[in-house]
């Protein structure tokens, strides 16, 4: 069965982020979240809609368990009035069979109930997962520069088991109770309306502490939720860099910042919970009140003789299905009001359109591609820094298969040419060019395609060696993972190792040394065999045999290939056909090594920095 697990796709996210208009585009804004009623029921509701049958079988196993219920007074009235009276044996025996039925069909249908409503609670929970997760895949740097990965955990793991409590147990058990409280009032004013009068005098003063404190508890279940992600962020950050943490001898200190964070939360659970535990007395102590009123009036017509035993002992029964109702309600309405506040986090992520997508017709790169690549008066300034102009009028065209490394000065916008040409980010104003289609006019995943990457600090994934092959391509057999280690000059360690390929490599390939760890990306890129290869100084954190090795590696996979080299060590650019030098976001010289040390610009100034010349 094919669950709609990516709303994504199936034209349901457009809507949820036109009425999301409280959103940031690329970032979450938390305190307008409370007020987002309709968006956050809108937000369940498009997970819940494709299971409308489960729906429909698990009210009708809510609607008889109600019925059930409802109707054993009934029968209890029949055998207080007449059971013990004159009614012969057989009709005694026939009333506690009737009650004996009742009681099963009441336990099918709660059986009913649970079970497809738990699946329910199970499915939705995965479904919204699965779409959190899928659109942060596709958001842009930006939205990363604005959020912390710790958060967005919180809102993937904690955030969505409240909604999966709550769709999967808290709301059958509030309309299980919403049911029982509307039959058992139906009821009451059916079997004495008179009662049922003083039970409605009194509703008011009980709902109106329901709606007024309800909403405090929602905006402090918020609060809350969002304190609580705090310290996951905090401790994520810290357990990611836990070896910075011990050589700086920062323990205590982030120990400190996260108890910090923690008592933080606690505190705005305890909060929560007072104001849950004031609305719960207030309600219990105001139903039951109530209740006791009107019993006492109700027992003072039965001496008078104006109503039965049995009828005072229906309607008892009722009042108190009734308040029992009341209460549950009181507290699960705590619980609804949490879940709102999760949603609504949720929400926020699903509806968040990433700065980078594709138009509607993408334009189709020309097959095969000749690796052209082409910045046409390119200007960029990050959207975190919009002041700052990274690249001004940039202006680089590199022909097919030939190879340019970009040197420059810190600052001078080297790597930005990279996140521009990956369409992590749009330029301002300018063009960039792959084959001749502008990157703006393409899908981001077809222009990524077409790059194969490798950086100064690969990652590495806690998986295999293979596995981490195989990233370049899910469809590589064994035999061309074999093939791409030998030419990255992997093979010279992982035949080495006892389990070969399939060696486990840890967090972020910790069981691997920095020159290993290269060489498998560069098998993940030789098995990409993209036209087009970016290397951000991909061997300067090495040493001397290590480099040897890697760059042996790198001359094998950048046969044939258009390559960007982005070089801090010229070392690494003096086999380049040429050379470019940055300074400012703007190119200031080009040509080869013998040229621009004749120039006696800023390469000749960094070489003789690096070379002593």
């Amino acid at each position: 069965m094919l669950y709609p697990c990516n709303i994504k796709f199936n034209g349901k996210r457009k809507k949820l982020m036109a009425e999301n208009n409280n959103s940031n585009k690329n970032g979450v804004r938390t305190e307008d979240a409370p007020k987002r009623k309709v968006s956050e029921i809108n937000l369940l509701w498009v997970f819940l809609s494709p299971y409308k049958n489960t729906i429909i079988k698990a009210f009708i196993a809510l609607v008889v368990a109600a019925a059930s219920t409802l109707a054993i007074p009934q029968a209890i009235r029949r055998i207080v009035d007449m059971g013990f009276t004159s009614v012969s044996i057989e009709y005694i025996n026939l009333y506690f069979m009737a009650l004996l039925g009742i009681a099963l069909v009441l336990a099918l249908a709660t059986f009913a109930r649970y079970y497809f409503v738990t699946w329910l609670g199970e499915r939705v929970v995965t479904d919204i997962r699965s779409a959190v997760f899928s659109t942060v895949l596709t958001l842009s740097p930006v939205f990363f520069e604005n959020n912390r990965s710790g958060d967005i955990l919180s809102r993937l793991n904690t955030d969505t088991t409240v909604i999966q409590s709550v769709v999967g147990s808290t709301a059958s058990v509030a309309l299980r109770n919403l049911l029982t409280l509307i039959g058992g009032l139906m009821m009451m004013l059916y079997t004495n309306w008179q009662l049922t009068g003083y039970v409605f005098m009194a509703l008011p003063f009980i709902v109106a502490p329901l709606i007024l404190l309800g909403r405090k508890v929602r905006g402090l279940s918020r609060i809350s939720q969002d304190k609580l992600a705090d310290s996951s962020a905090t401790a994520s950050e810290t357990i990611s860099a836990v070896q910075t943490v011990q050589s700086y001898t920062q323990e205590t200190f982030e120990n400190n910042k996260y108890a910090g964070y923690i008592e933080t939360a606690f505190d705005a659970a305890v909060a929560r919970t007072r104001m849950r535990a004031i609305l719960t007395f207030l309600i219990i102590l105001l139903v039951f009140g109530a209740v006791d009123l009107v019993l006492w009036l109700g027992a003072r017509d039965v001496i008078a003789g104006n109503i039965s035993g049995g009828e005072l002992t229906a309607f008892i029964i009722y009042a108190v299905l009734v308040a029992g109702a009341m209460g549950a309600l009181s507290e699960v309405y705590g619980e609804l009001q949490r879940a709102a506040g999760a949603a609504g986090r949720c929400l926020e992520i699903i509806a968040t359109e990433s700065e980078i997508t594709a138009p509607e017709f993408p334009e189709v790169f020309p097959t095969p591609s000749t690796g052209r690549l082409r910045f046409d008066n390119v200007t960029f300034a990050y959207p975190s820094r919009p002041s700052e102009k990274i690249l001004e009028e940039f202006n680089l065209d590199v022909k097919g298969g030939e190879t340019v490394a970009i040197v420059g000065p810190s600052g001078a916008g080297k790597t930005t040419v990279f996140q521009l040409l990956q369409r992590f980010y749009d330029p301002l104003a300018g063009k960039i060019l792959i084959d001749d289609v502008a990157l703006v006019d393409a899908d981001p995943v077809e222009v990524r395609r077409h790059l194969g990457v490798v950086s100064q600090e690969s990652m590495i994934f806690a998986a295999s060696i293979a596995e981490n092959i195989r990233y370049g391509n899910q469809d590589a057999t064994d035999e061309m993972i074999t093939a791409a280690a030998k030419a990255a000059r992997a093979d010279e360690f992982i035949d080495r190792l006892p389990e070969g390929m399939d060696t486990f490599l840890g967090e972020r390939g910790t069981r691997l040394s920095g020159g290993q760890r290269q060489r498998i990306a560069i098998a993940r890129a030789v098995l990409q065999d993209a036209q087009i290869l970016l290397l951000d100084e991909a061997t300067s954190a090495l040493d001397a045999e290590n480099e040897k090795l890697v760059q042996q590696a790198l001359e094998i996979l950048m046969q044939n290939k258009t390559t960007l080299v982005v070089a801090h060590r010229l070392a690494t650019a003096l086999k380049a056909d040429r050379i470019v030098v940055m300074d400012h976001g703007k190119i200031v010289e080009s040509g080869n090594h013998e040229e621009l040390m004749q120039k006696e610009g800023l390469y000749a100034h960094l070489a003789g920095l690096q070379f002593g010349v």
